[in-house]
């Protein structure tokens, strides 16, 4: 079993391990593998990784397991509809 929270995307930025090799011939970082979001948990902000969630924008709902997006989540939507939910 696994726990994954879900929490609102407040701001997107891209973090890349070494800024040179992750500038495109457009002179923008934007590799979807470095964007990273500051996520709004009830209160409790922490950094996550959009890696697997490429599609993530500023304002939406995401489904977080140790640091890591992996869907999102719609308003109305039971949280622990998720990927990692435990059903038995």
């Amino acid at each position: 079993m696994c726990l994954a929270l879900s929490g609102r995307i407040l701001a997107i930025t891209s973090q890349p391990p070494d800024a040179a090799s992750a500038i495109a011939a457009d002179g923008e970082r934007n590799d979807p593998l470095w964007r990273v979001a500051q996520v709004d948990f009830g209160g409790v902000r922490q950094q996550v990784s959009l890696a697997c969630l490429p599609e993530a924008r500023v304002g939406d709902r995401v489904l977080v397991h140790v640091g890591l997006a992996l869907s999102l989540v719609q308003d109305g939507e039971e949280p622990m509809d998720g990927p990692c939910h435990a059903t038995g």
